[in-house]
């Protein structure tokens, strides 16, 4: 079976709807959760979500159509502050939206759709060794080390105590 979405950069009507699908999935778990978690409207939320998908799948469009060697993620954060400028007519109605989405609903079903793809090839990391595991912990527990390292000088430089 070939994977929900592939990283070819052909883009394909089967492989759009893949990934409109995979974003509806997405879209509609965050809204859930942004309703019972935070207490936002549905509507409001579901069209936040809409907006978000939406600027994803031509971010991911761009990358694979247009010749240029830039990742899908910087296609993304452009159209997003462009759309989200102030002064251009579509800035109050995405910031309104999208400021209803919490980001701690988008993580949570981000980070559920990971363990989901790590589960999947457990058996390949395992494969690895006991070196692997110990460079991945290492590397999560100095990510974490240095962004509270960083949360805490810039709260101090900011008066805030500690």
């Amino acid at each position: 079976m070939p994977d929900l979405i592939d990283g070819s950069e052909n883009v394909t009507v089967h492989g759009i709807f893949n990934w409109i699908l995979l974003l509806s999935i997405f879209s509609i778990i965050t809204v859930i959760g942004n309703y019972i978690g935070y207490k936002h409207p549905l509507t409001d939320s579901l069209v936040g979500m809409g907006i978000l998908s939406l600027i994803t799948l031509v971010g991911v469009w761009m990358e694979r159509k247009l010749p240029l060697n830039i990742s899908s993620i910087i296609y993304i954060s452009v159209i997003g502050i462009v759309l989200a400028f102030p002064g251009m007519p579509t800035a109050d109605f995405v910031s309104y939206y999208v400021s209803q989405i919490e980001l701690l609903s988008i993580v949570t079903v981000f980070l559920a759709y990971v363990g989901i793809g790590m589960g999947k090839s457990w058996n390949e990391f395992k494969a690895l060794g006991p070196r692997a595991v110990l460079v991945t912990m290492l590397v999560i527990a100095s990510t974490y080390l240095g962004a509270a390292i960083v949360a805490h000088f810039v709260l101090v430089m900011t008066g805030v105590s500690v």
